[in-house]
């Protein structure tokens, strides 16, 4: 019953703060918190029996499995399970759900019980795509998602709420309903194929999907997905998004939503579409080439903070679409360390960017400069997760990236050459964040208030956890092996036609969890 406490205890915590909240939103506050450490808690002791689980094959696919029936009619179960690919996962949108209700707590002072059962219900949507093993409670779940999330931005965000709003909530549900189709389709498939109807994730596993319609139904996958990563072209909701959201909302949509369509490509497109996966990847690892340069590019063109911050997940999310396609064991390590070390320094960013902006009222860059005088504090954590943001080593993000190019460079020499261009990018788009916010000339005359207790301890948690990652992952990779050979064993589950084409010519890598040598130049 773990899991279902670990999605019903925020979903029970979002209702008793909305209703507590009108009569003291102090109250609502403490209760969010609350549900959310039952949470961590819950998620803690899934890592003690994560610890003992070591192989997919001893201890049996799933660390926690639970399914019960709900509309046996239509082949629709409550279907939930967790693995090493799960779990860190879980664990992320729990610890930044915490991080997102502190960076709150003095910054929301309107409905402030509504906003925290948004926030909560947004978590338990969350969490309830990385657990989801029915593709139909899966989509409930994304959906889920998706409401809470657009009365954060429009309630509670800045000036350009509404509009920023209706943004993502457009590009967001005509993708979904994109993937609804998909699955529909997949469901259909493979009832006429075996005369059972049905939506479980391991039964459509098995589908003999090929040819176009294969195609046309990874598309719908695909797209939902790179809409939610962004993948470019499918970005331009984002830095709108989080430029008008509130803090908590941008810690949420840069941590946690982003990291749900690197998931999807992970879980279902690649194991479930494997031969067009594989015909498909080239196409994949150039829009994550293209969206690694492109992002680091526009993010140094900016002039407003958070749309540059915004802008180096476009780039960093990049990293993620290119090793999820090189489909190797570095490269999806790499992948669940960035999805991880991302969520970390990225929704740090944001805090840091927000508390700004609650001080002086604004997140023009050309407003800012020489305030590391004035707040000292701040701008050391701005400098830090700056630092991290470029990859830093001794950092998580410098292991994340390091081990998706190793990875990508075993699929193709070529993509691997040009992604590293976006190392050499983030360094200079960081490094002038930084100088032109915290260094030189003081531009107005500000006096702020520098970190107090609660930002300073919040940035402390932080900083521990990045640099933990960066020094001692090898809990994170423990984790996550046997859901990766089981991955790669659902991916490689029957033999591919592309192989007897000679596709492995392109991307040696993909689909196979041995060392391939780099293509031919």
């Amino acid at each position: 019953m773990t899991l279902l406490w670990i999605m019903a205890v925020p979903v029970l915590g979002g209702l008793l703060a909305g209703i507590c909240g009108r009569a003291s939103p102090l109250l609502a506050r403490w209760i969010a918190l609350g549900a959310l450490g039952i949470d961590l808690i819950l998620g803690i002791g899934l890592c003690g029996e994560s610890a003992r689980w070591t192989s997919s094959v001893a201890g049996g696919r799933w660390l926690e499995e639970i399914r019960w029936e709900w509309i046996p009619s239509a082949g629709i179960a409550f279907h939930l399970g967790l693995d090493g690919l799960s779990l860190p996962l879980v664990l992320l949108t729990i610890f930044l759900g915490i991080m997102a209700v502190i960076a709150s707590w003095n910054g929301i002072t309107e409905q402030v019980g509504f906003f925290h059962f948004n926030l909560l219900w947004v978590l338990s949507g969350i969490l309830g795509v990385f657990l989801a093993l029915d593709l139909f409670l899966f989509f409930f779940c994304w959906e889920l998602m998706l409401v809470p999330m657009y009365f954060l931005i429009a309630i509670w965000g800045h000036e350009h709420r509404h509009y920023a709003a209706i943004k993502f909530f457009l590009f967001t549900q005509a993708s979904g309903l994109l993937m609804l189709l998909a699955i529909l389709g997949l469901y259909i498939i493979h009832g006429r194929q075996t005369g059972d109807y049905t939506f479980a994730y391991s039964a459509l596993l098995e589908t003999d999907l090929s040819g176009a319609t294969a195609l046309w139904l990874m598309l719908g996958f695909f797209v939902a997905f790179a809409v939610k990563l962004p993948a470019f072209p499918f970005h331009t909701w984002l830095a709108d998004a989080h430029t008008e959201a509130p803090t908590a909302a941008s810690v949420v949509l840069a941590g946690l939503l982003l990291k749900t369509g690197a998931y999807g490509f992970i879980r279902f497109v690649i194991p479930i579409f494997r031969e067009t996966a594989r015909d498909f990847a080239p196409v994949a690892m150039t829009l994550g080439v293209i969206g690694i340069l492109y992002g680091a590019t526009l993010a140094f063109a900016q002039t407003d903070l958070k749309r540059l911050i915004a802008y180096t997940s476009i780039s960093h999310m990049g990293f993620v679409l290119l090793g999820v396609f090189a489909w190797n064991p570095l490269a999806l390590q790499g992948v669940v360390m960035q999805m991880i070390c991302h969520g970390v320094s990225t929704g740090a960013l944001f805090i840091l960017a927000g508390e700004l902006q609650d001080r002086i009222h604004t997140r023009e860059i050309d407003r800012m400069g020489g305030l590391w005088t004035s707040v000292p504090r701040l701008a050391g954590v701005g400098l830090f997760f700056a630092l991290a943001s470029l990859g830093l080593p001794g950092l998580g993000n410098f292991v994340a990236e390091f081990l998706i190019l190793l990875g990508s460079f075993r699929a193709s020499a070529i993509f691997t050459a040009f992604a590293a261009g976006g190392l050499v990018a983030a360094v200079v788009y960081a490094l002038w964040m930084v100088q032109r916010v915290f260094h030189g000339e003081e531009r107005e005359s500000w006096k702020l208030p520098d970190f107090a207790f609660r930002e300073m301890g919040m940035m402390s948690v932080l900083i521990a956890a990045i640099i933990w990652l960066g020094l001692h992952p090898q809990p994170v990779f423990n984790a996550v092996k046997p859901a990766i050979e089981t991955l790669q064993q659902d991916a490689a589950a029957e033999p591919l036609s592309a192989l007897r084409r000679g596709t492995s010519a392109v991307v040696p890598g993909l689909l196979s969890g041995s060392a391939a040598p780099p293509i031919s130049r």
